[in-house]
C-alpha cells in the first residue's frame, strides 16, 4: 500500500535501496527530456535559454509531485476507455496509451522538422527559428513535460511503496538535471554532429511511445543501449577530431 512516511523510516536500508535505485532511473529516464528541451531552447535567443530551461525542468518537477500526490487518479489512467480490434488483435488503450501515443507523434513530428531545417534550411533556417516566442517554446516543452512525467510517475509506482520516497527521487533527480542542463545544452549546440545524433534520440524516444501506446513492448534497456553505443561512436569522432586540430594547429610551430 502506498503511504507517507516520517524521515526516521527514511533512513531504513530498504528506503535507501528504493530512494537510490529510483533517483538513478529517475536521472535515466529524464535525459531524453533533457535533451528535448536542449533542441527546443536552441530556437530561443540566447538570453532566454537559460531561462527556458529552469521554467521547463522545474514545471517538470512540479508536475511529477502533483501526480504523485494523485495517485488513485493516476492508477486509473492505466483502465481502459475503449476496445478495439485492429489488425487481427484486440487493443484497450487507456488514458496513458493515449498520452503516451500523442506524446510519441508529437516528439516524431518535432524531431522530422528540427532534421529538416538543420539539414535542408542550414543555418539560415536554424537563425530564423530563433524568432519563436519564448510563451510557446515554454509551451512546448511543457506539453511533452506532462507526457515524460506520466511516464515516470508510473514506473516510479512500480518501484516503490512510499509516496515520500518517490518524491525525493524526483526532487534529487531534478535538481540533478538543473545543474547539468546547462552544459549539456551547451555541447549539443557546439556540435551540430551531436545535435544531429539527439534529434535522432528523440525519434527513438517517439517510435517507442508510439509502440507502448499501441501495446507494443520495447524493453528500454533495448533502447538505451543503442542511445548509449551511439554516443561513445560519437564522443570518439569528436575526441579524434580534436585530436586531429591540435596536431595541425602545433604543426607549423614544431618546425
Amino acid at each position: 500500500m502506498l503511504a507517507l512516511i516520517d524521515l526516521a523510516s527514511l533512513f531504513t536500508p530498504e528506503h535507501l535501496i528504493a530512494l537510490v535505485t529510483l533517483t538513478v532511473l529517475e536521472i535515466v529516464l529524464g535525459i531524453d527530456n533533457i535533451v528535448f528541451i536542449a533542441i527546443l531552447c536552441g530556437r530561443l535567443p540566447k538570453e532566454q535559454q537559460a531561462k527556458a530551461r529552469r521554467m521547463g525542468l522545474i514545471g517538470a518537477l512540479l508536475m511529477r509531485v502533483a501526480f504523485l500526490m494523485s495517485i488513485s487518479w493516476i492508477a486509473k489512467l492505466t483502465t481502459p476507455v475503449v476496445t478495439i480490434n485492429a489488425l487481427g488483435r484486440e487493443i484497450a488503450p487507456s488514458w496513458r496509451d493515449l498520452v503516451l501515443l500523442a506524446g510519441g507523434l508529437i516528439l516524431l513530428v518535432k524531431s522530422t522538422k528540427e532534421i529538416h531545417h538543420s539539414v535542408e534550411g542550414g543555418e539560415h533556417a536554424l537563425t530564423a527559428g530563433r524568432g519563436k516566442s519564448f510563451a510557446i517554446i515554454v509551451g512546448q516543452i511543457m506539453l511533452m513535460d506532462i507526457v515524460f512525467s506520466i511516464d515516470s510517475v508510473i514506473t516510479a509506482i512500480g518501484m516503490a511503496e512510499s509516496i515520500t520516497v518517490m518524491i525525493l527521487a524526483v526532487v534529487i533527480s531534478m535538481i540533478v538535471m538543473l545543474m547539468f542542463a546547462g552544459r549539456i545544452s551547451d555541447f549539443v549546440h557546439r556540435h551540430p554532429t551531436v545535435k544531429m545524433l539527439a534529434l535522432s534520440f528523440l525519434i527513438l524516444i517517439g517510435m517507442s511511445l508510439v509502440a507502448e501506446g499501441l501495446h507494443f513492448h520495447v524493453p528500454k534497456g533495448y533502447i538505451y543501449f543503442a542511445m548509449a553505443f551511439s554516443l561513445g561512436v560519437e564522443t570518439l569522432n569528436i575526441l579524434s577530431k580534436a585530436k586531429a586540430a591540435r596536431e595541425k594547429a602545433a604543426g607549423p610551430s614544431s618546425h
